[in-house]
């Protein structure tokens, strides 16, 4: 299959849509055609991500079904093309590389507009040479209805100071669509069809994308269907990567895997209660709140979840109930199951990065005890500094690991 980014050597304004596409959707499309006619660009070049440095933690399908599925989501319409630039180039992926190659192909006066996510813009002075960037090519920033522009614009007069930015800004209802939660639906057996072409919806049925193994088995899809309605989208995200994370940290310390993802997917399944329901709840099980969960409820959820594990998804092993357990305080002399929960709790791939983080990660593929003392250090001292008072269970575990 030949990449197209030839036919637009002759073009006055080409638009740039840039993104994992993983899958694309017709958000992505909806904005990309909505950004051409706004312009008057004579073609938008779809450039599916290779290895962006930002997303470097983050597992993404595999370049070529990405690349796949934007060829057959933009196929039906002449204005748009699908570019390999960035799946091709070895290495990580940078904005400025992508847009110089651009303007070796187009003419001197060929106008070059990215498309982007409003959010991204927030960070575009963390990009590689961002002041080049933004003297070459003008921003497009497409916003969900009702996002905070006033917010940005004033986050942006830093930038502004510093640089010239030309940024427009362009509303997209079809925005309210997301990657992520495309993703979620096939993990949790719900329908995608009407939020993507067709033909990436069988694509995705057909090589069987974002569902793998064991994790496909009739009891990890009633989970999974269940935790899709009483969850967040983000939480329910969240629990996904800390499923993944507990499998590939089991997969290293000879741990049961599939103990570990179950044990992941149900860690907060008590967390998106209210307080009236979780104290409902806990009176209702049996749960004895100490004076410092009283103070601090939040603190309940991984208690109230193992009991919800147990009686509602019918969890009857006593290593992943306490795994779920204790994968928010901790404890002294922890099973390595116990340990894997805690810590993929903490490092899952979509987990905002924080200081430590990365010692974090490192520490949990090489030792587990001493992942264990970083983490608890970090949380401690981190609670310390909000003032909050800190369970005992989590002094116990920091003076065990410690001397470990």
């Amino acid at each position: 299959m030949r990449d197209e980014i030839s036919d637009i050597k002759n073009c006055k304004k080409i638009a740039i849509m840039g993104g994992t596409f993983d899958p694309i959707h017709y958000g992505h499309l909806v904005a990309a055609e909505t950004v051409r006619m706004e312009i008057g660009a004579q073609k938008v070049l779809f450039i599916p991500t290779g290895r962006p440095p930002h997303k470097n933690n983050k597992t993404v399908e595999h370049d070529e079904h990405r690349y796949l599925m934007t060829v057959l989501a933009t196929a039906n319409n002449p204005y748009f093309n699908v570019s390999r630039i960035e799946i091709d180039r070895p290495g990580m992926t940078y904005t400025i590389d992508t847009i110089r190659s651009l303007k070796k192909i187009c003419a001197p006066e060929t106008e070059i507009f990215f498309i982007t996510g409003a959010d991204a813009i927030h960070e575009i002075l963390t990009w590689k040479n961002p002041e080049e960037l933004l003297k070459i090519c003008h921003f497009v920033a497409v916003t969900r209805p009702g996002y905070d522009k006033e917010s940005l614009l004033i986050n942006l007069k830093n930038v502004e100071n510093n640089y010239k930015i030309n940024l427009t800004f362009i509303e997209i209802p079809a925005l309210a669509i997301s990657s992520t939660d495309i993703r979620n639906r096939v993990i949790a057996r719900k329908s995608i069809k009407y939020l993507l072409p067709d033909e990436v919806e069988q694509y995705i049925i057909k090589f069987g994308l974002y569902k793998t193994s064991f994790k496909n088995k009739p009891f990890f899809t009633f989970i999974n269907q269940k935790l899709h309605t009483i969850l967040t989208p983000k939480r329910f995200s969240h629990t996904q990567g800390v499923a993944e994370e507990a499998a590939k940290l089991a997969g290293v310390w000879g741990v049961n895997t599939e103990k570990a993802y179950t044990a992941g997917l149900l860690h907060d399944c008590a967390k998106d209660l209210t307080r009236e329901q979780t104290l409902n709840l806990c009176s209702e099980y049996n749960i004895t709140l100490d004076d410092v969960i009283k103070k601090q409820l939040d603190l309940a959820h991984s208690f109230l979840g193992a009991e919800i594990a147990r009686k509602e998804y019918l969890i009857t092993d006593f290593e992943i109930l306490n795994a779920i357990k204790y994968h928010t305080t901790g404890r002294a002399e922890m099973s390595d199951l116990e340990k894997i929960i805690y810590l993929a709790d903490m490092i899952e791939e979509g987990r905002k990065p924080y200081d430590g983080i990365e010692e974090i990660r490192k520490a949990a593929y090489e030792d587990l005890d001493k992942a264990m003392y970083t983490a608890l250090k970090r949380t401690i001292d981190f609670n310390a500094n909000k003032k909050r008072v800190i369970h005992p269970l989590s002094l116990s575990a920091f003076e065990y690991y410690s001397h470990e």
